[in-house]
Order: structure tokens, then sequence, then C-alpha cells
């Protein structure tokens, strides 16, 4: 019986590991509280071993039913190893016209996989910092949301592309 145990734990290792084949890196950071404070800057840094080979840049986000926006406005600062720095300014709908929340998942924590960049190749090979902050307003305000609430992890994935 134990030899069975044994055997279905790394069959499950295996098919878990082996099914993501295009994952070069993947990586969570839990909020505190389930809210985005908005000096609350989320940093990512990884290493580029590959400067030639395109691949697609995700922002993954776990929200619950405690986001009260149909969409979210993020900036991002893409740090180079030669110094060189990128910021965006990136809006994403996180509901649908019915107000429904997009991604995916069964019960009130959706999961959603948001294209950050599609396509590019890293320049140099080296460590690369991301940082997201949330940037959300209420319209006619100028000060930023303060906490936003509903968003409990925020990710960075890195995938090959698969032909």
């Amino acid at each position: 019986m134990r030899r069975n145990s044994i055997f279905m734990f790394f069959l499950t290792v295996f098919v878990i590991t082996s099914c993501d084949s295009g994952r070069i890196y993947d990586e969570y950071i839990a909020l505190p509280k389930s809210s985005w404070n908005k000096n609350n800057t989320v940093t990512f840094t990884f290493p580029i071993k590959d400067s030639i080979k395109k691949k697609n840049l995700f922002i993954n986000l776990r929200n619950n039913k405690n986001y009260n926006y149909s969409n979210l406005f993020l900036i991002t600062q893409m740090n180079f190893p030669d110094g060189q720095t990128i910021v965006d300014t990136l809006e994403y709908n996180m509901t649908d016209v019915t107000g429904k929340f997009l991604g995916k998942g069964i019960t009130d924590v959706k999961e959603n996989k948001l294209f950050y960049k599609e396509n590019i190749t890293f320049p140099k090979k080296g460590n690369y910092t991301l940082k997201i902050r949330q940037a959300m307003r209420k319209n006619g305000s100028v000060d930023g949301i303060e906490e936003l609430e509903g968003i409990s992890h925020v990710g960075f994935r890195i995938e090959k592309i698969q032909k």
C-alpha cells in the first residue's frame, strides 16, 4: 500500500511539472489582507540566460469578489542589467460588459493571465527587475485609491513561444 502511495506522489509531481514546459519564470507575491496599497510596489527579479529566443511576458493577478472595479490600471518599470529602464502604463479589463469577472476559477477567486509584452527578446543576458504598482483612481479624483481591495496575489510569468 505504501509503495502505491509513493508511486502516485511521484507520478503527480512529474505530471504537474511536465505540463508546464513553456515556463521560464513564474512567481506570485501575496498581498496582505487581499489589498494592494498604492505605495506597495511588487518587485520581481529574474535571470535571463537567453537573449535570442522570443518570449511572452504576463502579469498574473488573483482577485476576489471584493474587487469593485471593471478595469485595472498598472504602472510597470522594467530595469535591464545595463541600467536601461522602460516604464509602461497599462489598463486591463477585469469584467465583461455584464460585470462578470474575467479570469479562470470556479470559486470567488479568479486568476487572470494578462499579456504584458508579446513576442519579445531580451537584449542582454543577466538579472532584470520588474516593478508593478497599482494606479487606480476614482472618477474625478486626482489622488489614487489608497487601498485597492480584492487583489490577493500579483504574479509575473515568462513563457517560451510554442510553435
